[in-house]
């Protein structure tokens, strides 16, 4: 028998955001069956590897306890015999300050297969996502990267010769330091600064100051992970902002506004003349509004496999989104039901749907018993919500009526004729669901004729990247669009589900979803008013400004 082979890939992550990974990187993670990451890299990252992937965090972060590198040495070693593919996840480029000598030596001794794969280092990404450019004709023809991890073994006098300096991994924390050689040195304290802090992740931030105050300006401020750029050309970062985030002062002249392209041109020698200046609405050139969820990372729970759509409306809005699949939609238990109601379709005078899983398992069984929709030929059709009506219309078809409140509850009081005596099919979930339409009907003298069309259940586990993110408590947000996605989001988190969301924001699509979430979790944030995920992003959107405001 052929002996297994493994093989090691040592992968740099880039600096962090998972939009930064190569191409290559992505190709090796779907296929990983070990993953060993540090504590910097983004836990949506985990999310890319296979759902059956070992994955072992092995932290690797300054100041905090990290596993020993002989234990990761050893991990990677075992498994890599043991015939796995497995990817040793490293933030930025394994090759810069990377610290992967030990881990390759390990392997070369053991004799293990290894590729190691390029990553877009911190130390040059973060500054170009802040908009400094590190070299520059006039102000900086070289620069270096440099490690302060331990800031007495560099050559302090030959690091202040050069225009530009870029610090990392353990700047932050030696910043009196650096300052201190430096102007010990000649630099002036004028010379501008900038840090970076998680350069890429939804929470990152800039500041800019100068070698003469910046220690003061971020006194009780986290510096961790940052890195620092010291040199003139941070002043260009202003300079090389996207147009749309710059504003001209005031005063400036029509012909500085046009030479800027802050206008188009203008061939009026009056208007042009530098002595003229002139009053402006800046509604123009004024920054655009900031993005109302920027810096937030919401949790989205949702069915397994179906549309990331409200995913996108949150991502455009700016926010991080990290999905949750916490419920699995799976056929009835037994096709029984439904199929003797579609052989007596022409009996019923409605046919009820009440979500676009209903409208899909109801037309895929239709099909499969060699149906279509002509035998639907004088049954009047009643969806509830736009997402309904959308999946109805998808199959070419138009509802004959949608309540005005995309509520179950609102079908039965704006219901458009009498229902006595008139027989209704409602295709719904097996087990679940909410009672009160079919009673409803029922008490108003109708037929309610109620089968099996699908099944809602709660998967086995949770995704491990959603599972590190609310560990390490990255999320601000988790939205629930119905009470089973409440009800199996608390069956996935256990013992632990307050605990893990006691400072997350808990969003609710409508009524009947935020009662699930008080008597699971005893409260909700948000509530939608227009009882859709437009509406609630809507409300989202709408909460953050307001705390913005608040804080402001």
């Amino acid at each position: 028998m052929t002996e297994q082979v493994g093989m090691v890939y040592i992968v740099g992550a880039g600096p962090g955001d998972i939009s930064c990974l190569t191409l290559r990187a992505l190709q090796i993670l779907d296929r990983a069956e070990v993953l060993v990451y540090d504590a910097l890299i983004d836990s949506r990252v985990l999310a890319l590897v296979p759902k059956d992937c070992c994955i072992l965090q092995v932290g690797k972060r300054a100041g905090q306890p990290s596993t020993p590198q002989t234990e990761i040495n050893r991990l990677l070693v075992d498994y890599c015999q043991q015939g796995k593919r497995v990817v040793r996840l490293k933030s930025g480029d394994p090759f810069v300050f990377g610290r992967c000598a030990d881990e390759l030596q390990a392997l070369i001794d053991a004799g293990c297969g290894f590729e190691v794969v390029p990553g877009l280092s911190s130390a040059l990404a973060a500054p170009c996502l802040a908009g400094i450019p590190l070299t520059d004709p006039l102000r900086s023809r070289c620069f270096a990267v440099v490690t302060a991890h331990e800031p007495a073994a560099l050559n302090w006098p030959a690091l202040a010769q050069i225009e530009t300096l870029v610090s990392f991994d353990r700047g932050g924390k030696v910043l009196g330091e650096i300052v201190h050689q430096l102007q010990h040195l000649g630099r002036s304290p004028k010379m501008p600064i900038a840090i970076l802090r998680w350069a890429s992740h939804p929470q990152e931030q800039v500041w800019i100051s100068s070698l003469g105050t910046v220690v003061a300006d971020t006194v009780g401020k986290s510096l961790a992970p940052a890195v620092i750029v010291i040199g003139e050309v941070v002043n260009l970062r202003t300079d090389l902002q996207p147009l749309e985030s710059r504003h001209p002062p005031i005063g400036t002249t029509l012909a500085a506004l046009v030479a800027r392209q802050w206008l188009p041109p203008v061939s009026d020698p009056v208007l042009l003349n530098p002595s003229v200046s002139i009053s402006i609405s800046m509604t123009a050139t004024e920054p655009l509004p900031p993005l109302p969820l920027r810096g937030k990372t919401i949790l989205v729970t949702r069915a397994a496999g179906q549309s990331s759509q409200f995913c996108q409306q949150l991502q455009q809005q700016g926010a991080t989104v990290l999905e949750m699949p916490a419920l699995e939609i799976q056929p009835p238990g037994s096709w029984e039901a439904l199929d003797r109601a579609i052989a007596q379709l022409t009996s019923y005078s409605w046919l009820i749907l009440t979500s676009a899983n209903g409208v899909d398992y109801f037309f895929q069984r239709l099909a499969t018993l060699g149906k279509d929709v002509r035998g639907l030929a004088g049954v009047k059709i009643a969806v509830v919500g736009e997402k309904t009506a959308l999946s109805l219309q998808q199959r070419g078809l138009q509802p004959d009526f949608i309540p005005p409140h995309f509520i179950a509850d609102a079908l039965v009081t704006h219901f458009p004729e009498p229902v006595r005596g008139q027989r209704i099919l409602f295709p719904r979930v097996e087990t679940g669901g909410r009672e009160v339409l079919v009673q409803e009907l029922t008490a108003q003298g109708a037929i309610v004729i109620e089968v099996a069309a699908y099944q809602s259940g709660c998967p086995p586990e949770i995704e491990p990247a959603v599972s590190a993110a609310l560990q390490t408590r990255q999320i601000d947000i988790i939205t629930f669009a119905s009470s089973k996605t409440v009800a199996c989001c608390c069956q996935l988190l256990g013992t632990q589900a307050t605990e893990l969301l006691k400072s997350v924001l808990i969003a609710s699509i409508g009524p009947q979803t935020s009662q699930a979430c008080r008597r699971l979790l005893g409260r909700v944030d948000i509530e939608a008013k227009n009882y859709t995920l437009e509406g609630l992003t809507q409300a989202i959107s709408e909460s953050m400004m307001h705390a913005d405001r608040t804080h402001g």
